[in-house]
């Protein structure tokens, strides 16, 4: 466990090198105009992108904190949602998620938000991230699975893909910040 050795900081213009390199780390390839949206979002203050380094300063993962969140009940609860965590491979399961998730509940409550969310994919390649938000306090929200943000009702059919997802809240306690 690195927990003691990770940082983490808000992603400027000249991390996209870096970022590109993640991407391609995690098998997705490099120029994702996802990050060039993201640093727009945080120009305007809709969003953080936030990068941790391990101890000897290589680059090993990235979450968005996003305060304008797509899902509806998160908007309702005025939750803010963490979009995109992503460990490249090598360096997982030495406490960089976690401690990327922490970072994004310390944003939240240093804000005054009450509420964090995020969502979970449901096929055997999330099972590692499931298990992390349940072992950090995230429980479902109740309203069952999303597709592209949107409730599937009983009986239809989706793709298992990315948009497949389960949608995990969290109570923040402003004494843990």
């Amino acid at each position: 466990m690195l927990a003691d050795a990770i940082t983490i900081r808000i992603a400027t213009e000249n991390d996209l090198p870096s970022l590109d390199a993640m991407n391609e780390a995690l098998g997705k390839g490099a120029g994702d105009p996802w990050f060039s949206m993201c640093l727009a979002e945080q120009t305007e203050g809709r969003s953080h992108l936030f990068i941790a380094a391990v101890a000897d300063r290589h680059d090993a993962g990235y979450c968005a904190l996003n305060m304008n969140s797509p899902y509806e009940f998160f908007r309702k609860l005025r939750a803010l949602e963490i979009q995109n965590l992503n460990v490249i491979p090598v360096l997982r399961r030495r406490g960089i998620g976690a401690a990327l998730v922490r970072h994004c509940e310390m944003a939240a409550c240093a804000a005054g938000y009450e509420y964090i969310g995020l969502g979970v994919g449901l096929d055997k390649g999330y099972g590692a991230a499931q298990r992390l938000y349940a072992r950090l306090g995230y429980v479902p929200d109740g309203n069952g699975i999303v597709y592209d943000y949107s409730a599937v009702r009983r009986g239809e059919v989706r793709p298992v893909d990315d948009q497949l997802n389960l949608m995990m809240i969290k109570g923040l306690s402003h004494t843990e910040a």
